[in-house]
């Protein structure tokens, strides 16, 4: 059995959102599409993708907004121009961003900009490290919240102070808001407060969100509009946007006003956890409904227990763990979701009961 196959199985599962079968989720974008009077677009010309393009312009205080069918094309195309209006191939972004850990190097094969890592590895980087760059920088990333390193962001006041440098010295500042509204609950913010300052923000369609793939780049509106015309040079005109713009917009509402309610029982697991010391969360309290949490084995180990625990009492406990500076030691990642947001608090206990046993043996 795959590792896919055996979460599909189990009865409960800690990470995330419930799983929907191709045949759940087309039932119901099709009841959705039905109920609204949905038509296709072409080419991205449509009411459907027009109107929620708008929305999250909106929402995010942008001008503009425009719908790209990956991430990773977002983001590059938007540095990308960014470099080339503020006369600066050099980029700043942290050594764990997504375009340098898990995009082959596209910035650097496609001649997109170069980048210039910035901070700490296990921190988000300071306006102190951003301004010890002594090169003139066409632009900045910032990601909210940083994914790799559990979710942290910097407080309120230093991303303010971070703007207004930014702004000051000419640099174009990008947020890679990926899981942005996320942290709009974190922050106890309205995303579009946190994203004032900002010159461009991306966000995802299909991590927080749930969508089947697909993501929103926001600015200026002659900024959204360069980067429309990159992403048919890039092969990203995609004929029909509808079922990734429908996967996404009939959820979307509902997703972001959980937000705070994912956030404040990612609250309640960090107190509960205060009870398992072999389960350390990081970030010490929490930025966001994400964490990762640090175990005292091996990778390997650790999936073991894990498939084990799935396998005995059909309990997903976390997707992937990643190596550790320490040997026998790694590291999971939990996003709070709809899975564990739904279990009871007795249940989630028992979990992390029997979690902690096994680390123990």
């Amino acid at each position: 059995m795959t590792d896919a196959e055996l979460k599909l199985s189990c009865r409960s599962q800690l990470p995330g959102h419930r799983t929907l079968s191709p045949a759940e989720s087309f039932a119901a974008m099709a009841a959705w599409c039905e109920s609204n009077g949905i038509a296709h677009d072409v080419y991205g010309n449509g009411k459907l993708i027009q109107d929620f393009e708008q929305k999250v312009a909106g929402l995010l205080g942008c001008e503009a907004a425009v719908f790209c069918i990956t991430g990773t094309m977002t983001q590059a195309t938007a540095l990308r121009i960014a470099c080339a209006e503020r006369g600066s191939r050099l980029v700043a972004l942290h050594p764990t961003a997504h375009i340098l850990k898990h995009e082959r190097g596209n910035h650097q094969l496609f001649d997109h900009f170069h980048a210039l890592q910035i901070g700490d590895p296990h921190r988000p980087w300071t306006l102190d490290e951003l301004k010890a760059v002594p090169d003139k920088l066409g632009a900045v990333l910032l990601e909210l919240p940083a994914r790799e390193i559990g979710g942290q962001c910097p407080d309120w006041d230093e991303l303010q102070a971070i703007k207004a440098y930014c702004r000051e010295q000419g640099i174009h500042l990008h947020m890679d808001g990926a899981r942005l509204w996320e942290t709009a609950a974190a922050y106890g913010r309205p995303a579009g407060e946190i994203a004032a300052g900002f010159d461009s923000v991306y966000t995802s369609l299909y991590k927080g969100i749930g969508g089947m793939g697909g993501a929103m780049l926001a600015g200026a509106r002659p900024f959204v509009a360069t980067a429309q015309e990159w992403y048919k040079r890039q092969g990203g005109n995609v004929y029909q946007r509808t079922p990734y713009v429908v996967a996404a917009a009939m959820q979307f509402d509902t997703r972001v006003a959980a937000m705070p309610d994912y956030f404040h029982r990612t609250q309640w697991l960090y107190e509960t956890l205060r009870d398992y010391p072999l389960l350390t969360p990081n970030p010490a309290r929490p930025h966001a409904n994400m964490l990762h949490i640090h175990l005292p084995v091996g990778r390997e180990r650790a999936l073991e227990i894990r498939n084990r625990i799935a396998e005995q009492h059909s309990v997903w406990l976390f997707n992937g763990a990643n190596h550790a500076a320490l040997p026998e030691r790694c590291s999971v990642e939990l996003y709070i979701g709809d899975n564990l947001l739904n279990l009871p608090d007795r249940q989630v206990r028992d979990i992390l009961t029997l979690w902690s046993d096994a680390l123990a043996n």
